[in-house]
């Protein structure tokens, strides 16, 4: 990788060397084609490993003999981790190289994914499910803030192609690899977490090989005691809200003593940030506020997002009997309409040069697609949950890159990879609360809905006596109890979604704040030397 300490002020050679493409920030359309095939593969071996699960995860729980609260926690573990970790990944980024921390969060995603296909109960799989998250922490953090160093503002838009393309292969691929893998006996369940190895570790060695950004050199300050009380506070507020009303009551000593204890840590994280010399999340990146307010909205887009869309696997297999493998063709509506608006919206805008039509239409048809989602049951025409879903992803692709695109065209250079981890942070935050608190509401609704069924059959459970018709033990029920609960899910599922499209409905009123800004035209690393150059002392003239 090249490192620098100080270019030369006007690329003279008489006044120093001329600095190469990577490091002057100046690089050609092939060479940063050449830079992202490592950084794309990367976040395929992710996404791939992440929608392999999705889409596996009720057939795992079942065999695993899990419950509804432990499926949630699978998916909040990772969500958990890498939300905690996203934070640190970013601004390590602005401290050391970009590419050994990118090398570093592939190897420990693939160690999490390796001891997790051997797991042997559900509490160890949620374990190693959390160390795949700090890995996909670094990687959702990085990938961006690579992308950043290397391309404008304005010509971002231009790259949104490739990663749109990836992000759609992966979530297309993923489903169809994890309901294949399923569906084949002498497979199992374990390939679900073995498949991306492979992957992962050719994604290392195309790291080491194609990407090269420079390191620029200068005094380091790790700020260790920000990063562990924002660790421990969001962890601490996060494992609050997945267990209070299911492991201890709301407003019980537990929980109430959680609370203080997050909220506490919070509160000592914001005193250190303020003192420490080179924060972990800036304060002052909330003094601007287009910062503020995208963050904002990415936690509504995030708790809408994941919290909404994680349960599609299980309205799909449960509730509507498809297989693994054809649950994952269902989704391609969404997929294709992510990848088509994500795509679509980058090209306009580097053609162009205007965000926020973008960020408001996408939170509008969000909205629209989570509230026609709503309306679903678990005998809708699948024709027509296809064509919501097709708009989902419509909204979805316009919003998750542009919003951080619009943080990082307003924030310095110095601040690049702290402000777009940051987005993520709030977004990952959103969706993990996101698929705990809509967990426990699907739990809820489909606990009532059950034993409204079976009154209905003339059939009485004692209180608590639906508690063990989950889905870890479908098959073994009597076939008239396993389809009232199948039918629970199909009708609980639409809860879930109309609370989605509340929740987008916020983003959509965040995102008219927001001011738009004309987008640089200067990539980060050429904006970091120039911010760079200002700061160097002045020598007065005639003087040596």
């Amino acid at each position: 990788m090249s490192t620098i300490s100080k270019p030369a002020a006007d690329g003279n050679p008489l006044n120093g060397p001329v600095p190469s493409a990577e490091e002057s920030g100046r690089m050609e359309h092939r060479q940063i084609i050449r830079a992202l095939v490592g950084m794309l593969l990367a976040m395929m071996t992710a996404f791939l490993s992440s929608t392999i699960v999705s889409i596996a995860l009720p057939t795992i729980i079942t065999k695993l003999g899990g419950s509804q609260s432990q499926y949630t926690w699978v998916v909040t573990a990772t969500l958990l981790a890498s939300t905690a970790s996203t934070p640190i990944w970013g601004k390590l980024a602005d401290l050391f190289s970009k590419k050994l921390l990118v090398q570093i969060a592939i190897t420990v995603f693939t160690l999490g994914s390796v001891a997790a296909g051997f797991s042997e109960t559900t509490e160890t799989l949620i374990v190693w499910r959390a160390v795949q998250g700090l890995g996909l922490g670094g990687l959702q953090a990085l990938v961006v803030i690579v992308i950043a160093a290397m391309v404008s503002p304005r010509e971002r838009g231009r790259y949104m192609g490739p990663v749109a393309a990836v992000m759609s292969v992966a979530t297309v691929a993923g489903p169809l690899l994890g309901g294949v893998i399923v569906d084949t006996s002498w497979l199992g369940w374990r390939w679900c977490f073995f498949a991306g190895v492979p992957l992962a570790v050719i994604a290392l060695f195309v790291v080491q090989r194609t990407l090269d950004l420079p390191v620029v050199k200068r005094p380091v300050s790790i700020d260790y005691l920000g990063a562990g009380l924002i660790a421990g506070g969001v962890c601490t507020l996060l494992i609050w809200v997945t267990m209070a009303g299911n492991q201890f009551a709301w407003g019980s000593t537990t929980s109430l003593g959680l609370v203080a204890l997050g909220v506490v840590l919070l509160a000592l994280a914001v005193v250190a940030e303020a003192r420490a010399k080179e924060p972990i999340i800036p304060l002052r990146l909330f003094r601007d506020r287009t910062t503020v307010l995208a963050t904002l909205a990415s936690i509504a887009v995030g708790t809408a997002m994941f919290g909404g869309a994680v349960f599609l696997g299980q309205y799909f297999q449960i509730a509507r009997g498809y297989s693994p493998t054809e649950a994952g063709l269902l989704t391609l509506p969404m997929v294709v309409g992510s990848m088509v608006a994500a795509s679509g919206s980058g090209s306009l805008i580097t053609r162009f040069g205007r965000w926020k039509i973008f960020l408001l239409v996408g939170s509008a048809m969000m909205m629209a697609g989570f509230g026609l989602l709503g309306t679903i049951d678990s005998h809708t025409d699948m024709v027509l949950v296809g064509v919501y879903l097709f708009i989902l992803g419509l909204g979805t692709g316009m919003l998750m890159q542009n919003l951080v695109l619009a943080v990082q065209n307003s924030v310095s250079p110095s601040d690049l990879g702290s402000a777009s981890s940051t987005v993520a942070f709030f977004r990952s935050l959103g969706g993990t609360v996101g698929v705990s608190v809509l967990g426990a509401v699907l739990a809820t609704e489909v606990a009532d809905l059950t034993r409204g069924g079976l009154a209905k059959l003339g059939i009485s459970l004692p209180a608590g006596g639906d508690e063990g018709a989950g889905i870890g033990n479908l098959d073994e029920l009597p076939p008239v109890v396993s389809d009232v609960v199948r039918a629970a899910y199909g009708d609980g599922t639409a809860t879930i979604f109309l609370i989605a499209a509340a929740l987008a409905a916020v983003s959509f009123v965040v995102i008219l704040f927001i001011k738009e800004v004309q987008l640089r035209t200067e990539s980060g690393i050429e904006a970091q030397h120039a911010e760079a150059r200002a700061a160097e002392p002045k020598v007065p003239a005639g003087r040596p």
